[in-house]
């Protein structure tokens, strides 16, 4: 067994393993949106409870996913490895046969728990047994794994559901994952068992404060506007607030003790650290909300098929592979400004594709939508990979191992925060409109309120960036 020294013959056969664990858990993230009008026909589920479907997998991913990598730390990566594949697997099985949407909500969250504990042994062991070449090729390996899995969970996934296999429809998209399961559990042992050398104090106090005060927070944003904003939504939001709050002195407290905190509150008072975390959690907000709110657009508004949907969004993805490739290399020659540059050309095609439905109305044409969708693409990329550099860069280096947790956590808290509050607009555009024109009418105007979030987040970013990027020299 490893501490933290780096084989001197990498284990290229668990390199695969871990990418495919890799691959399983982004692919969820992105497949589910393009099933979901699928599943909101198929068990007669509410605006809301889509919205729980989405954002409670990745609320439960970002909420467990430092304390995910303390287990590894503690008790063994490939150990944890196994736990949180087979817990994985289980819970994509429950996800298949969910009789409703409130077995398949829980069973989301269940997957996402599963997803942090999986998720960060990945890193963790690539860290450890690669190192220089080796290292680089295996990172760059799992970049390329990561954005294939997004791309094929829009394109594989939308053909999946529409293939309708075994008469299963949207339940493929899960069932799926438990061949793909229980074959890595088997291949594990190509991973080599690896552990920290000093074992981590684990914050279960910390953990359930901060999820406690997240979902006190999300579950009022999801479900409040549908009931009418009632009493228990607001003392829900009250309640957040305070929970948030012990979060942030128990944290303190546990630091002032000599014991390793979830969150070092220091990092969230250095003003650049924490000006790139909010860029962090409002850039990640705008993604999958983005691709819910589009995914409704297209089948449930214009009535596509889910492989069709799925095709337009992949011209998204594309660009945004290509975006994050040339990244670095232009960050290395114009520094900040080139993540300033990419954060203007996300929010100006971002306003461009949604005036475009505006005026498009009932008549979309969802192709022409595409070089649009390409440039929405390419923004992202030059803005989220150099990004979470630009933002680490901002620690020292005996800070980067929190810092990195912090901010993994906040690219996922930030996306569930991005689906529930673009679902509350989407789902009151929709209910405003319920008596108006035809369908497609009425889902235009819902994604284009929706998207009204995103744009402005877009512009919020552009400010923050040319204001960090003042802030420092540019490198």
């Amino acid at each position: 067994m490893t501490s933290c020294s780096v084989s001197s013959n990498p284990p290229w056969r668990g390199l695969a393993v871990l990418l495919l664990a890799g691959f399983v858990t982004i692919f969820d993230l992105f497949v589910v949106n393009v099933a979901i009008p699928s599943m909101q026909a198929g068990l007669a589920a509410s605006f809301a409870q889509i919205g729980f479907i989405v954002a409670g997998y990745e609320l439960a991913f970002g909420v467990l996913l430092i304390t995910g990598g303390r287990l590894g730390d503690r008790f063994g990566r490939r150990r944890l490895f196994v736990l949180g594949m087979a817990g994985f697997t289980f819970a994509s099985l429950l996800c298949g046969l969910a009789p409703d949407a409130n077995a398949l909500i829980a069973a989301r969250v269940l997957q996402g728990l599963a997803a942090a504990l999986l998720f960060p042994q990945v890193y963790a062991s690539i860290r450890v047994h690669f190192d220089g070449d080796a290292g680089r090729r295996a990172f760059g390996l799992l970049g390329m794994t990561l954005g294939l899995a997004a791309i094929a969970g829009q394109v594989f996934g939308g053909w999946l559901v529409h293939a309708d296999l075994w008469g299963l429809g949207w339940r493929t998209i899960f069932l799926i994952n438990v061949p793909i399961g229980l074959g890595a559990i088997a291949a594990a042992r190509h991973i080599p068992e690896s552990r920290a050398p000093e074992r981590p104090a684990l914050d279960g106090r910390g953990v359930l404060l901060v999820s406690g005060g997240l979902a006190s927070l999300l579950v009022p944003l999801i479900e409040g506007p549908a009931q009418g904003w009632p009493a228990w939504s607001l003392w829900a939001l009250a309640a957040a607030v305070l929970l948030l709050a012990a979060f942030h002195r128990q944290q303190r407290q546990r630091q002032a003790g000599g014991q390793l905190p979830l969150v070092d509150m220091r990092l969230l008072g250095q003003r650049r650290f924490a000006l790139g975390a909010l860029l962090v959690l409002l850039v990640y907000s705008t993604s999958s909300s983005f691709f819910l709110g589009f995914a409704l657009l297209l089948q449930s508004g214009l009535g596509l098929d889910p492989f069709m949907a799925g095709s337009i969004f992949a011209p998204c993805s594309l660009g945004f592979a290509c975006a994050s490739l040339a990244a670095p290399r232009l960050v290395a020659r114009w520094g900040a400004r080139a993540i300033v540059a990419g954060a203007v050309a996300y929010a100006l095609s971002t306003g461009l594709l949604i005036a475009q439905v505006a005026v498009a109305g009932a008549a979309l044409a969802p192709v022409q939508l595409i070089p649009l969708l390409i440039v929405v693409g390419a923004g992202q990329g030059l803005i989220m990979t150099p990004l979470l550099n630009l933002v680490l860069a901002l620690v020292p280096a005996a800070q980067a191992g929190m810092a990195s947790g912090v901010i993994a956590t906040l690219q996922q808290i930030g996306a569930a925060l991005g689906v529930a509050v673009v679902g509350m607009l989407f789902g009151a555009a929709l209910a405003a409109d319920a008596g108006a024109a035809g369908q497609a009418a009425r889902y235009s105007a819902a994604f284009v309120a929706g998207m009204g979030y995103n744009f402005g987040a877009a512009l919020a970013v552009c400010v923050l960036l040319w204001l960090l990027a003042a802030a420092r020299p540019a490198r």
